[in-house]
């Protein structure tokens, strides 16, 4: 075998080894969830400045979207849909708000902003 034979030889197995592990790096599945934001799981701690919608799974918690419709220093306001009934409810900072089974801990409320904290409940 000549010499170019062999560089030719070699390079073609540096590319094809380089093809074969940076194919394995495309196929890697993606994380459940993926995509859906932060809180999907039910577990995040977020800062809202305006009514605004969480995207939450709606097989874990029975609704697909949080709902904050109201902040103030006083009280935080939230709503969301399950299975065609309203579920709704509203604390001061320091309380929780159960909808289903996802809590909703208002940690803090100053102004137009509060800091939340979600997470799944057993129940």
């Amino acid at each position: 075998m000549s010499t170019g034979m062999r560089r030719r030889a070699a390079t073609t197995v540096v590319t094809l080894t380089m093809a074969g592990a940076l194919g394995v790096g495309l196929m890697t599945p993606v994380a459940h969830g993926a995509g859906h934001g932060a809180c999907y799981d039910g577990r995040c701690t977020i800062t809202v400045s305006k009514p605004r919608t969480i995207k939450v799974n709606s097989h874990k918690f029975g609704f697909g979207t949080l709902k904050v419709t109201h902040i103030s220093s006083r009280t935080v306001k939230f709503s969301a849909t399950s299975g065609g009934t309203r579920l709704g409810g509203s604390t001061s900072p320091g309380g929780t708000v159960k909808l289903n089974n996802l809590k909703i801990w208002v940690k803090s409320a100053s102004g137009h902003k509060a800091r939340l904290a979600l997470f799944p409940t057993r129940y």
